[in-house]
């Protein structure tokens, strides 16, 4: 069996999750052989296939938004349980499997862990650092900057020295909540990163009010108005900046402005009881994948 798995540009904390946390959550079972191919934790139900594997959906999610091809044959894939019922509803599967963001099994491993409470972070989606100028922004708002690019190790060990997690990154959040860390939700600044964070929110009821995210520089602020034709309101503003000679210097200062303002914002965190029902549930789908493809 193969894990599947999404490698862009960069490694991105929540895609390479997968090969942190299934071989300790399923020793022994994973190979290279992609007869039979695992879809974990991200948005990879839509990815292209070899028509002929068979597929196993554990937790993943389908962001037709993401795809310039539909899914289409489920012929030959094992659907366990996916990440919210926006997935089960494009799928057509029952509601029931709609349990949650399968990086949520996580908290099985959390008691291992020392938690210190010291920081106020911000983890950006990897897009926005690289074109971003988020270092700057963070040093000026004394506000604790997560890479996602960076081993998934640093990265769990920069959340759980965190108090709060302003997250622009999706997997940021959900690993915070696992975690019982307190998380305020980014609209990302690339908005085709924006619907999917309803998928999993919705499976744990939490009621999601993302709050705007101010582009750190004038090439962000560019991209946004591209990427996002909803922005394209804001784009007197942003011809205006030169107009008026607003440094970038000025406009990281602003940034950096509301990074302490969403500091400051009223954080989400999922109920105690429906996050340990999706764990349970997740932990049983795990039993019956063993029983079902272990050796």
């Amino acid at each position: 069996m193969k894990i599947a798995y999404y490698r862009g540009e960069h490694p991105n904390f929540g895609d390479e999750l997968n090969l942190w946390l299934w071989p300790k959550l399923l020793p022994d079972f994973f190979d290279d052989d992609g007869k039979v191919v695992f879809i974990g934790i991200g948005s990879t139900i839509g990815l292209k296939y070899d028509l002929s594997a068979k597929k196993i959906v554990f937790g993943a999610a389908y962001y037709p938004d993401y795809y310039d091809h539909k899914i289409i044959d489920c012929t030959d894939w094992d659907i366990y349980f996916v990440r919210g019922p926006h997935t089960a509803h494009l799928l057509n599967i029952s509601p029931e499997l709609a349990i949650g963001d399968s990086a949520i099994l996580i908290r099985t491993l959390a008691d291992k862990w020392h938690r210190s409470s010291e920081v106020v972070s911000f983890i950006p989606h990897w897009e926005s650092l690289g074109h971003g100028s988020w270092e700057r922004v963070c040093a000026l708002a004394n506000i604790n900057l997560i890479d996602p690019r960076r081993p998934v190790d640093d990265v769990l060990a920069e959340l759980l020295r965190s108090r709060l997690v302003i997250a622009e990154a999706m997997h940021g959040a959900i690993v915070a909540d696992a975690l019982r860390i307190p998380w305020v939700p980014l609209l990302p600044i690339n908005g085709i990163h924006r619907n999917k964070w309803f998928d999993w929110t919705e499976a744990l009821g939490i009621q999601l009010q993302q709050h705007r995210l101010w582009p750190s520089n004038l090439t962000e602020m560019q991209i946004a108005l591209e990427r996002y034709p909803k922005l394209r309101g804001f784009a007197r503003y942003a011809e205006s900046i030169p107009t008026f000679g607003v440094t970038e210097q000025a406009i990281h200062h602003l940034s950096a402005y509301r990074l302490t303002k969403l500091a400051q914002t009223a954080p989400c965190l999922s109920d105690d009881r429906i996050i340990e029902s999706a764990t349970e549930k997740m932990l049983e789908k795990l039993a019956q994948l063993r029983r079902n493809y272990g050796a």
